[in-house]
């Protein structure tokens, strides 16, 4: 595993939602000359989906070759299917990751747009509407889901690029000398650059290299943080290493405050809910967010260290999906992500360690036992390593 190779002189703008991600998305369509490569996990052929889908037969339509991927387990088999249907009466080409489970239990969990090499859109936001929750009930949200994005213009590009042309060109069946050749690519280690603004890198984890890269960069981060960390994530369920950092970096007097995403799935809020104590006892701050659905996987780490990307805090997103984060060192941007979380923990609820305290002892029982469950179906399907 390399570590994060970063370039300076990137341009990255903060996006919130879909009231900022899905017009900049088809504003780039629209504005496209030559290629897209987009790929979601989710893709719904809800109002926002067909936005999505009318502007790619767009851009298909003037002559830009458009290729599409979406999850199977994330967007669904029928919906994978009308997608199919529909995009097959268009010049778009679309593929399905891993339906049947093909290749395992491994699935695209990434969100990544990329159109003429030139502009990337990366982070936690399907193409779905966000005002409808995603979990599978279709139930009307009382605010738009929580979610970041960032539009991303400058040499990381070309990496981002790299990443989603080589999954598309994978799916399309291409054999084990493509396959070596990537390989070899990866072996060579990019240099880091030491200046610059807005200086940034794309951190992948995969079932190859990249296994823990991920949460290798937030471990790296914690562990040089001086004096505040704050994180966000809607589902909260990493492995020791992780919640040992969160713990290591609130014992040396850093502000840590983790902002978790609490009422969609009850197992879910459970498992979380099992590790509140040893959380608390550490020093670090826990506050939950019931307003809306969380959905942002965001952090920023003194102010010098952010982060936006699809990778949750479970083992799921940390031992088995393929997901994607941009971690971005720059003040500017930093301080700007800063306020918007610490706008959400302002709407949140602090958990007091009295107040947990006082929980009866058979829900107590309850949060130990669905993080036994949890951790033995984790480690099971991980082989293991979830704990590390």
């Amino acid at each position: 595993m390399r570590p994060v190779a970063f370039t300076a002189n990137n341009r990255i703008a903060l996006l919130q939602g879909g009231a900022d991600y899905f017009p900049a998305l088809i504003a780039s369509f629209d504005a496209a000359r030559s290629e897209i490569y987009l790929e979601t996990y989710i893709f719904t052929p809800d109002q926002t989906g067909l936005d999505i889908m009318a502007a790619l037969a767009r851009a298909a339509d003037r002559g830009v070759a458009v290729n599409v991927i979406s999850d199977w387990v994330g967007t669904g088999h029928v919906n994978c299917v009308f997608l199919k249907r529909e995009f097959g009466k268009t010049k778009v080409r679309y593929k399905v990751f891993n339906s049947w489970f093909h290749r395992g239990l491994t699935r695209t969990h990434r969100k990544i747009c990329v159109v003429d090499k030139e502009v990337a859109f990366l982070g936690g936001l399907n193409i779905n509407y966000d005002w409808i929750s995603d979990d599978g009930f279709n139930e009307p949200l009382p605010a738009p889901r929580w979610d970041f994005a960032v539009r991303i213009e400058g040499p990381l590009v070309a990496s981002i690029h790299h990443e989603v042309e080589s999954q598309w060109r994978l799916l399309n069946g291409l054999h084990l000398r493509f396959r070596w050749k990537r390989f070899r690519e990866k072996l060579v280690r990019e240099p880091a650059a030491d200046s610059g603004p807005a200086l940034a890198g794309l951190v992948v984890r995969d079932n190859l290299r990249n296994r823990r890269t991920i949460q290798r960069a937030y471990l790296k981060a914690l562990g040089s943080a001086r004096k505040s960390a704050l994180l966000a994530n809607p589902y909260f369920a990493p492995g020791r290493k992780l919640r040992d950092g969160l713990a290591m970096a609130a014992a040396r007097g850093v502000d840590v405050t983790l902002l978790i995403g609490v009422g969609q799935f009850r197992i879910q809020d459970a498992v979380a809910h099992s590790f509140y104590p040893k959380l608390l006892k550490s020093g670090v701050k826990v506050v939950e967010y019931h307003k809306t659905q969380l959905h942002g996987k965001v952090a920023v780490i003194d102010d010098e260290w952010a982060t936006v990307g699809s990778s949750n805090w479970d083992g799921l997103s940390l031992f088995v999906n393929q997901e994607a984060n941009v971690v971005v060192r720059d003040r500017e941007f930093a301080r700007a992500l800063r306020l918007r979380i610490e706008g959400a923990v302002a709407e949140g609820k602090v958990v007091r360690p009295q107040d947990f305290a006082n929980i009866p002892w058979y829900e107590r029982a309850l949060y130990g036992a669905a993080y036994l469950f949890y951790k033995s179906v984790l480690r099971v399907i991980t082989f293991g390593r979830y704990t590390e």
